[in-house]
């Protein structure tokens, strides 16, 4: 490896203290490997309760948050980062706080007149005593990414303590049938939509993350009117979310032909089965173009 000088030092933070810990080792992985190929110097720091220690001693220029999660994509990092004053890539304290919390974000996309499942927020107790939405519904930690925790629930399942995921507070949401569209906004530009196909259940995390085990349709074969209007609801959310850099957010397509958003994520996976990747890809932008185009964006956000 040749390091380039004039380039900046990373810090690339990974690996973490949330559920999603082996989603960041192996987005961490890619991106040293596309940072060290454009000759840039890397520091790697598997971050724990020390971060602030570690990143003083390596000093970088600029921080690449492979981090997701709780802690990662939360606000909280975000903030050591502000308080140290280290440029950082992603969005910022309040973009992350608000798009990792669902029912938040849901606020928001509906003030821009973005289409949200109807739902509301229960505890365990609710669920388990059957005083939520009709059935067939989605439950969802109301703060995770990376479909961690999420369980649809179709008329005659049983539920109870074991059934549910973990935590006492969920988003429960009606299940929509049909499909499952994402859209990534690089800059302040989409750049397009991909179809989700699993081939056994829904998109949940096995699915997600295991090769093969899900079709990506790229660009997703939908009407033209629908592809163009899903683009821009993303930019939308990206926009009303005050989101850096790059964000994916993620639809259902309804049978009836209903555009619904689901979430907004700040810190799209960068693993071999990943979405964005995929859809730079399809844009006419490498991987090692993609990770440049993110470093280059990195700045301190005051807060926002």
């Amino acid at each position: 490896m040749n390091i380039n000088t004039d380039k900046k030092h990373v810090a690339l933070l990974k690996g973490g203290l949330s559920a999603e810990r082996d989603v960041s080792l192996s987005t961490a992985k890619s991106v040293s490997e596309a940072l060290n190929n454009l000759g840039y110097k890397v520091t790697e720091i598997d971050v724990s309760w020390d971060v602030q220690s570690k990143l003083l001693e390596a000093n970088p220029d600029v921080v690449f948050n492979a981090l997701h999660g709780t802690y990662g994509e939360d606000g909280c990092i975000q903030g050591v980062l502000e308080f140290l004053r280290i440029p950082y890539t992603h969005s910022g304290v309040l973009s992350s706080s608000v798009a990792m919390h669902k029912p938040t974000a849901k606020i928001l996309f509906e003030s821009v007149g973005i289409k949200c499942a109807n739902g509301g927020v229960y505890n365990r107790e609710q669920i388990l005593s059957g005083d939520v939405i009709d059935r067939p519904y989605v439950i969802k930690p109301v703060d995770e990414g990376s479909s961690v925790g999420v369980l649809i629930v179709f008329q005659g399942d049983d539920l109870n303590n074991e059934t549910i995921p973990d935590g006492n507070e969920f988003l429960i949401e009606e299940f929509i049938e049909g499909k499952e569209l994402t859209s990534a906004v690089l800059g302040d530009e989409s750049i397009g939509v991909i179809e989700i196909v699993p081939k056994d259940g829904f998109y949940d995390y096995r699915n997600k993350y295991t090769e093969k085990m899900t079709e990506y349709i790229i660009p997703a074969q939908i009407d033209e009117n629908i592809y163009n209007k899903i683009m821009d609801y993303a930019l939308q959310a990206h926009r009303v979310l005050k989101c850096n850099s790059l964000s994916r957010s993620d639809f259902r397509l309804s049978d009836e032909g209903e555009i619904y958003i689901l979430e907004t994520n700040t810190h799209p996976g960068m693993t071999s089965t990943s979405l964005v990747p995929k859809l730079a890809k399809n844009y006419g932008m490498s991987f090692e173009d993609l990770i440049e185009n993110i470093i280059n964006s990195a700045k301190l956000n005051n807060g926002v």
